[in-house]
C-alpha cells in the first residue's frame, strides 16, 4: 500500500468543555497578539503501542477516554482555548471566553505507525491526523492506528497563542492525565504589554513592520509560484549541527546552533538563484518573554504568560552576496539581526508602533515577497517543544512535530529536538518545491528525509 494512501474514518465527534465553570469574559488581544494574522498552526505526536505490561490491557477507547477527560480538566486553567475569536466594534479580534468548547474527534486510520510517510506531511498528516479547525480556538483529533499506536493532533488559532503558550498547555494536559502536579499556571494579564504614554517607537520598527493596507497584491507570476509551497520533515544528526556551529563561529565567538543553522539554510537557498541581484530574506522568530522580564509583576513570571510574545526581525542579502560570503560572515549577519530584536526596548517599541496605528493591522515585512526577491524564509526555534514530557500514561511519543503550512509566499522552517534526546533535530519545512529540491541536492548530508528508522520504536530506544 502507498504509505500516503490510507483512509481515516471518524468513530466519534464531541465537543469538550472545561470540567468546571470558567469565567465568562472578553479577553482583549495584546498589541503583540494584534500583529498575528488569522492563521492556524498544528502540532502532532505519535505513540507506539505500549510495551509496559501494566498498560498492555489499555484499549484504544480507554486511552482516548483518558486524553479526553484530562483535556476537560486542562481547559479550566487554559480557558481561552474553549472560547471563540470575534471582532470588536473597531474591527479588531478579541477572545470571547464562553466555554463554547473544543471540537474533539476520535478517529481510526488503517495504517501502522512505521508505515506513516512523515517525510511528506502534506499527504500523510494534513487534514488526516492534524484536523482542519472549523471553529473555535483549538481542535483536537486522536487517531487510532492499526498497530495499536495513537496520534494526537491539535490545531491552534495563532492569534490566541504562540508555540510557547501551546507547549505550556500540552505539558499540563499530559500531567493532568497522570494525576501529576501541574508545572504551569497560565496568566493572561494584558496590562503587562500596555503601551507607553505617549507611545513612541524606534525607526527600526518601520523597517521590519508595515501596515497591511499599504501592501500591493503580488504579481501574477508570484501567485502562480505560490502553488509550489510544500511541507517536508527532515532529520539532522547532532554531529552535523555541531559541525555547522563550528564552521559558523569565529575568533572565540560561538554562534548559537539556531543562528548557525539559519545562516547555512540562507546560503543554501541562495545557491539556486541565477539572478545575482535578487534578494533573499531571512526572518528569525524571537520570543520576547526573557527580554521583557522588567515588565513582570509580583509572582507572575512571563514564562507562564499565555498569548503571543513574538517579533520577527529579518535580514536580507542578494544572491550574489550570499554566494560569495563564508558561513561565518552569514552567521554574523544572522546574529546581528537577532540581537537587534532581543532587547526590551525593541518589544516596547513594537507595542507602541501597534498602538500608534490601531485599529489598522500591521504585518512583518518578511511576509511580503515581491518580484525582486529570490526567496523569503522565516526560521522559528522549536527547541523548547516538550515532546518528551507528553506522556499521557503509556510512554513518551515516538515522534512529535509542528505542522504549519501557513500559506503566503514566505517559507517557514521549524527545527525541534528529536525524542531520542541525543542532540539530533527534527526539522519541519514549508518551502517552495524548487528550494526543497535544492536543499536535498546541495545539502543532502545535512537534511535527511525523515523515515521510520528515525522513530523511537524499539523497546530499548
Amino acid at each position: 500500500m502507498d504509505s500516503s494512501d490510507f483512509t481515516v474514518s471518524m468513530k466519534q465527534r464531541d465537543v469538550v468543555t472545561a470540567v468546571l465553570p470558567v469565567p465568562e469574559q472578553v479577553l482583549p488581544m495584546s498589541n503583540l497578539d494584534l500583529l498575528i494574522p488569522p492563521l492556524d498552526f498544528g502540532i502532532f505526536f505519535c505513540y507506539k503501542k505500549s510495551s509496559d505490561h501494566t498498560q498492555q490491557n489499555l484499549s484504544p477507547e480507554s486511552m482516548v477516554a483518558v486524553i479526553k477527560k484530562a483535556l476537560a480538566h486542562a481547559l479550566v486553567p487554559f480557558y481561552p482555548f474553549t472560547g471563540e475569536i470575534a471582532q470588536n466594534h473597531s474591527g479588531e479580534p478579541e477572545l470571547l471566553c464562553s466555554n463554547a468548547g473544543v471540537d474533539f474527534v476520535h478517529a481510526y486510520a488503517d495504517i501502522e505507525l512505521k508505515d506513516l510517510d512523515l517525510y511528506h506531511p502534506d499527504v500523510s498528516v494534513h487534514g488526516k491526523l492534524v484536523p482542519i479547525k472549523m471553529c473555535g480556538v483549538l481542535s483536537v483529533q486522536v487517531t487510532e492506528l492499526n498497530c495499536g499506536g495513537l496520534v494526537i493532533g491539535c490545531t491552534f488559532d495563532h492569534r490566541a497563542a504562540d508555540a510557547h503558550s501551546a507547549n505550556m498547555f500540552l505539558t499540563v494536559w499530559a500531567e493532568i492525565s497522570q494525576a501529576k502536579p501541574t508545572t504551569h499556571i497560565p496568566f493572561f494579564q494584558r496590562s503587562i504589554f500596555a503601551p507607553r504614554h505617549p507611545p513612541q517607537h524606534d525607526e527600526s520598527i518601520d523597517k521590519m513592520y508595515v501596515l497591511l493596507s499599504s501592501i500591493t497584491p503580488p504579481p501574477k507570476e508570484i501567485e502562480v509560484s505560490n502553488d509550489h509551497l510544500l511541507s517536508r520533515i527532515y532529520y539532522i544528526k547532532a554531529e552535523e549541527i555541531d559541525r555547522l556551529q563550528f564552521q559558523a563561529s569565529e575568533n572565540g565567538t560561538r554562534r548559537s546552533k539556531i543562528e548557525s543553522f539559519s545562516a547555512f539554510l540562507w546560503k543554501t537557498i541562495a545557491e539556486g538563484g541565477n539572478d545575482l541581484s535578487k534578494g533573499v530574506k531571512l526572518g528569525i522568530i524571537v520570543d520576547g518573554r526573557k527580554r521583557l522580564e522588567g515588565r513582570e509583576e509580583k509572582n507572575l513570571s512571563l514564562q507562564n504568560y499565555f498569548g503571543n510574545v513574538l517579533s520577527i526581525p529579518y535580514t536580507e542579502a542578494s544572491v550574489g552576496e550570499l554566494k560569495s560570503m563564508t558561513l561565518k560572515m552569514a552567521a554574523k549577519l544572522v546574529h546581528s539581526c537577532v540581537e537587534r530584536a532581543a532587547r526590551e526596548e525593541h518589544f516596547s517599541s513594537l507595542i507602541d508602533w501597534v498602538e500608534l496605528h490601531r485599529p489598522k493591522p500591521g504585518i512583518v515585512k518578511v511576509y511580503c515577497t515581491d518580484a525582486n526577491n529570490e526567496a523569503a524564509i522565516v526560521v522559528s526555534s522549536g527547541q523548547h517543544f516538550p515532546v518528551t514530557k507528553l506522556n499521557f500514561g503509556w510512554g513518551i511519543p515516538a515522534f512529535g512535530s509542528y505542522h504549519f503550512p501557513w500559506g503566503g509566499q514566505t517559507g517557514y522552517v521549524m527545527p525541534m529536538p528529536s525524542v531520542r534526546e541525543n542532540g539530533d533535530w527534527v526539522v519541519y519545512m514549508h518551502l517552495m518545491k524548487k528550494h526543497l529540491d535544492l536543499i536535498e541536492t546541495k545539502a543532502f548530508d545535512v537534511f535527511r528525509p525523515f523515515d521510520s528508522s528515525h522513530l523511537k520504536l524499539a523497546v530499548d530506544d
